[in-house]
């Protein structure tokens, strides 16, 4: 898929970490519950409305289904109280993007410091829909993986009602996505054009709400 290829490496670690600070200083206090207090709480525990932070009952979509119950590693139990990128290494939908996440150094523990964050994740399959030849060559460049990963996460914290209110979101690596459908149809669009579907939306962790998707999404080339 040449358009990967092409992929700007407009993501590198540095400017990554200068955003997600850049954000996390800008938050208000309504934006995000401070970790501390998000960890002790029960991932079922309601919150303050508009802060784009969710509860167990708000999940929705097909793949949710897919989820380990109780208090199972990756369930929604056990991921609500981790940040971001430590609930994810659980989720059984995510293994790819999770082992991406590991090839840039320090990532994982940017994703997680950070305070309010929505992040799109392609699922597995998502990622078997490119080449495996081209996503190698993704893989083995930090700086592009970077770039593309960071396409997929916004410094804003939204759920899905505040995603369709927003009707875009602004993403660390630069451009937008475009939000749309309605209620637990929710579809997003990269700058290239091509559209993604949301197939678990609104799955709660520490410091961002999740998003999982089934196509990798990309900017404009």
């Amino acid at each position: 898929m040449r358009k990967i290829q092409r992929l700007a490496a407009v993501g590198a670690m540095a400017a990554l970490t200068a955003s997600l600070a850049a954000c996390g200083n800008s938050e208000s206090a309504s934006t995000a519950a401070p970790e501390s207090t998000a960890a002790a709480a029960p991932a079922s525990q309601a919150m303050a409305a508009g802060d784009g932070v969710t509860t167990n009952a708000d999940v929705f979509g097909p793949a949710c289904s897919n989820l380990p119950q109780g208090d199972a590693p990756g369930s929604l139990n056990n991921m609500g109280p981790q940040p971001v990128a430590s609930a994810a290494s659980t989720n059984p939908l995510l293994t790819t993007l999770v082992s991406a996440v590991g090839q840039v150094p320090g990532l994982a523990d940017t994703l997680n410091g950070a305070e309010a964050l929505t992040v799109y994740a392609p699922a597995d399959a998502a990622f078997e829909k490119i080449p495996a030849d081209t996503l190698q060559a993704v893989l083995d460049d930090q700086e592009q993986l970077s770039g593309l990963l960071s396409y997929h996460v916004s410094g804003t914290r939204y759920d899905r009602d505040g995603l369709l209110a927003a009707g875009e979101t602004t993403q660390l690596a630069g451009g937008t996505v475009r939000v749309g459908g309605s209620g637990d149809s929710v579809t997003l669009t990269g700058g290239n054009g091509e559209t993604a579907n949301v197939v678990c939306g609104n799955i709660p962790t520490a410091n961002a709400t999740v998003f999982v998707i089934d196509s990798v999404l990309m900017p404009a080339g």
